[in-house]
């Protein structure tokens, strides 16, 4: 294995130890300071520098390891393809980063619990290979896959040559929990991780952390600047405009759908790849205890009838 890649595995591996990770519990105490007139919070390392969120429930409060294992209860069953490959301690150790900007720790704890669903309600069927038939139904075999296994291109658009270049030999296909494909959003990922992705992508389909940080940063990220991320489309941070309103755009599970995915998905009526998420998002929240009662009507949760924010191939994820 190359070099730079030993050298990430160790620091992954380090910055864990050092953190003493344990099912998620932080022994830390809270500290609290009052910061120009409003109450910040630390709690160590999974909710660190002083943000008003980290003074509310983080997701180790909330969701727990057996939970976890419960929403993904055949992902290391022999037939799966990544067996082996994710746990909860990645999740968490991802999560820790995002947690201090509101991933999980917006609101009061049922928002919480929701998004932590509404996010994994993603993963889970990205990463799926459940079908009709399978044992435990369908929704239990999430986590099955860390990578496109037969892909049928490189994923390489020359198009941008001049800002994420293709690496000889190196092919873009779909890796990590929301999976990344084609170049651009490689470098832009690895960008943003401070990881050389455009060159390494495999580092993605080898560090489960580094594949759900990936998909965390995707998940708080806006597609644009000018746009929402589906963090804030779903947690109610996003207002919609007249515009919004008029192309059918709505705060909830279904625009998360369109941020990430576009007319991918979205628009095209109650088609089999929206209906899936939607699913995934229902079970894990009955298996979280919210119930899926709590996920709100269904304009909140479909994007059938919404318009892209980004039509066509400027979308993050395939």
């Amino acid at each position: 294995m190359e070099t730079k890649w030993w050298v990430l595995a160790m620091a992954v591996a380090v910055t864990m130890a050092i953190m003493g990770i344990a099912d998620g519990d932080s022994s830390t105490p809270t500290v609290v300071k009052i910061v120009k007139g409003k109450k910040v919070c630390d709690k160590g390392w999974e909710c660190k520098g002083l943000s008003k969120y980290c003074c509310n429930d983080t997701i180790s409060d909330y969701f727990q390891t057996y939970q976890f294992e419960n929403l993904f209860s055949k992902r290391n069953t022999p037939v799966a393809h990544a067996v082996g490959f994710w746990d909860y301690k990645s999740f968490i150790t991802a999560a820790a980063e995002y947690q201090p900007h509101g991933f999980g720790t917006t609101g009061g704890k049922l928002t919480g619990m929701k998004e932590v669903a509404a996010f994994l309600g993603h993963v889970g069927s990205k990463t799926s290979c459940g079908y009709g038939v399978a044992t435990g139904g369908p929704l239990a075999w999430g986590l099955c896959y860390n990578k496109e296994m037969s892909p049928s291109q490189s994923y390489c658009d020359d198009s941008f040559k001049y800002t994420y270049p293709c690496t000889p030999g190196v092919e873009y296909y779909g890796r990590g929990a929301i999976p990344i494909y084609w170049n651009y959003n490689y470098g832009a990922t690895g960008e943003a991780l401070k990881v050389d992705l455009l060159s390494h992508p495999e580092y993605v389909e080898q560090n489960a952390t580094l594949a759900f940080q990936a998909a965390v940063w995707r998940w708080m990220t806006p597609v644009k600047k000018s746009q929402p991320s589906a963090h804030d489309v779903f947690v109610g941070n996003w207002k919609p405009t007249k515009n919004d309103t008029m192309e059918n755009r709505v705060p909830g599970f279904g625009t998360t759908m369109n941020v990430l995915y576009g007319d991918n998905v979205c628009g095209q009526g109650d088609v089999d790849s929206m209906n899936n998420m939607v699913s995934h998002y229902l079970y894990y929240l009955d298996l979280m205890g919210v119930g899926r009662e709590e996920a709100g009507p269904h304009d909140k949760l479909s994007c059938a009838e919404q318009k892209a924010f980004n039509p066509s191939s400027t979308t993050s994820s395939s």
